[in-house]
């Protein structure tokens, strides 16, 4: 399924925990329908020692969260808004329904 959030997009939280935060898409799993977004939804685990944590311990990273419980920040309206799909040119791009600013650039 293709989603309509991309990985640094700014998003915002609209339910669960971490509801009203925002943050930058980190990376984003299709396949699950996930996205990983930087400082939210942190969870502690318990790490092993390996060459990337030398000494091991808990750690905190970030959890996954779902598609439909994040929405795109747009910067001319300064909120979360709906978005959809038209052809500008040769190519398809992103705009907000609300004002019909284009979100890729």
């Amino acid at each position: 399924m293709a989603l309509k959030i991309r990985k640094d997009d700014q998003i915002m939280v609209i339910t669960g925990r971490e509801k009203g935060k925002t943050g930058k898409v980190l990376r984003v799993d299709p396949d699950k329908e996930k996205v990983y977004v930087e400082k939210l939804n942190l969870v502690k685990r318990h790490q092993k020692p390996s060459p990337k944590y030398k000494h091991g311990g808990i750690i905190e990273k970030e959890a996954p969260l779902h598609v439909s419980n994040v929405m795109i920040l747009c910067e001319k309206c300064k909120g979360p808004v709906r978005t959809g799909k038209r052809v500008e040119g040769d190519r398809r791009v992103r705009f907000c329904k609300k004002c019909g600013e284009v979100l890729d650039k």
